[in-house]
């Protein structure tokens, strides 16, 4: 059993976002409880170090109850993914030469005349709040097509999940260039950036994913950067899942994440 006591390493933050007030479907707002029970079977992560945390939670309303929680150094587990947008606003507010980098399988880019899972992307630069040349999504394979002409035009950078089969190390080398340009970066993970044989406790399913092992990978790699200020993990749908999979892999993540 983990000890709950406030003596985080790096003095990190854990918040639990149980969020899905910008999705359709329920089910991911039960996430942060369930990755919690599976953070206390987890014993060191793979630097053979023992994270000491405190978790706190948010009681959800609105997106300005999200707003209000956000703070540096945290990891916040959600929740739908819509809860990066309310986060990434507050972020923003602070620093002027920053990233948001996310592992996604879609971009989030949608139109809609509401903020949700699909759309909170466009709407933070629709309202100016990062500028689209400072994004990065990685892992896309399942897009419209308007979406791609709309990264295109905005000039987002983004890998599809064919350019990194058999090339993770060259592609983290490019995630960790872009990365070094910037004060402080933003990390947003969603889990159906992750195969669903590795992680099926999501809604929407995307053949064809990373394997838990390169997204491992690639936290273990991203973490060493001095400029990661805040993670989220969001998209886990514990009604989706089988054996706790889903779930277990966010909380290794987390895990991963702590130094």
């Amino acid at each position: 059993m983990h000890g709950r006591e406030f003596k985080l390493l790096d003095k990190m933050h854990i918040i639990k976002i149980p969020s899905s007030i910008g999705i359709s479907k329920k089910g991911s707002e039960l996430a942060p409880d369930e990755i919690d029970k599976q953070l206390e079977s987890i014993y060191s992560n793979e630097e053979e170090k023992y994270p000491s945390f405190e978790i706190k939670e948010l009681k959800v309303n609105s997106f300005k109850d999200i707003e209000e929680v956000y703070q540096d150094n945290s990891i916040f587990i959600g929740g739908d993914h819509s809860i990066s947008y309310a986060l990434f606003k507050s972020f923003s507010r602070e620093y002027n030469n920053n990233a948001l980098i996310i592992f996604d399988a879609h971009p989030d880019v949608a139109e809609s005349n509401k903020i949700n899972n699909y759309s909170w992307i466009k709407f933070l630069i629709d309202e100016n709040y990062i500028n689209p040349e400072n994004i990065m999504i990685i892992g896309l394979r399942a897009a419209a097509l308007q979406e791609l002409n709309y990264l295109k035009s905005k000039k987002i950078k983004y890998i599809p999940m064919k350019n990194i089969f058999n090339n993770v190390e060259d592609i983290c080398d490019v995630i960790m260039e872009f990365a070094r340009k910037f004060d402080k970066i933003y990390l947003s993970l969603d889990i159906d950036v992750v195969d669903p044989a590795f992680a099926p406790g999501t809604n929407y399913l995307e053949p064809g994913g990373l394997t838990s092992r390169e997204l491992i990978y690639f936290i273990q790699r991203l973490k060493i950067l001095k400029n990661l200020t805040a993670v989220d993990i969001v998209e886990v749908n514990p009604e989706n899942d089988v054996n706790n999979i889903t779930s277990k892999l966010a909380a290794k993540l987390i895990f991963e994440i702590l130094k």
